[in-house]
């Protein structure tokens, strides 16, 4: 019978014994998409955060009851995911 003052927390990361996880933001060059238009539409997401009022790149009005962040959502992960391109590039050489 196990000890209940113990608690398994499972296997030390860096063992054998740890489980393979999923990336989450994985390159979306490896995906087919070219990488120069991940970082196109990273720099042009980086531009819509720092000015979300202008009215050029507004998608969805703020003033919209929920939805009305969603742009500035997808901004900010197609800012991870273009941030993710420069470090697989740097890794790769």
């Amino acid at each position: 019978m196990k000890d209940p003052k113990i608690i398994d927390i499972g296997v030390p990361p860096g063992s054998e014994g740890e489980p393979n996880r999923p990336e989450f933001f994985v390159p979306l060059s490896s995906r087919g998409v070219p990488r120069w238009l991940v970082l196109a539409l990273g720099v042009l997401s980086f531009l819509h955060i720092l000015n979300p009022t202008m009215g050029i790149i507004e998608l969805i009005p703020d003033n919209l009851p929920i939805i009305g962040n969603l742009d500035e959502g997808v901004a900010f992960l197609l800012i991870m995911y273009a941030v993710r391109e420069l470090v697989d590039q740097k890794s790769e050489n």
